[in-house]
């Protein structure tokens, strides 16, 4: 992520989920101490708040945040949450495109078995269309 994107801002719920709630879990401690992951905390309670009534708070927050911050983008998976940062005007990609990206930049030599493993390991869902679509994209 970083030779992609350069430095991350995550916001406080997020940091939480990962590196709190999923202690031990895969990511929880490079989020805790990789020095190019920087937490931000929201200040606009009303906007999180707001955003809650449809997303979890992690979705909430990264939105709120990239609208605070000016964020060039947004890295989310979850259906609703796009929709909401499309209409904010925000650009984002998912871990899907992340992953074609960095194929394309030589950064990654395969999108194929860390796909298989974030369905096998991570429990993360990919519809068999999109599976097809995103090794297509990826020329695999």
């Amino acid at each position: 992520m970083k030779r992609l994107y350069g430095n991350i801002i995550i916001p406080q719920a997020v940091y939480e989920e990962i590196a709190i709630r999923g202690a031990g879990e895969p990511g929880a401690t490079e989020v805790q101490s990789l020095e190019w992951i920087a937490k931000y905390r929201v200040n606009d309670h009303t906007l999180i708040n707001l955003l809650s009534l449809e997303l979890d708070p992690g979705e909430a927050e990264v939105i709120a945040c990239a609208l605070e911050i000016k964020a060039d983008l947004l890295l989310l998976d979850e259906r609703r949450a796009r929709a909401i940062a499309q209409r904010a005007g925000l650009q984002f990609t998912g871990i899907l495109g992340a992953l074609i990206e960095a194929k394309n930049k030589g950064i990654i030599t395969a999108v194929k078995p860390i796909v298989d493993a974030l369905i096998s390991k991570a429990g993360f869902w990919v519809a068999d269309s999109l599976y097809t679509r995103v090794l297509e994209a990826a020329g695999e």
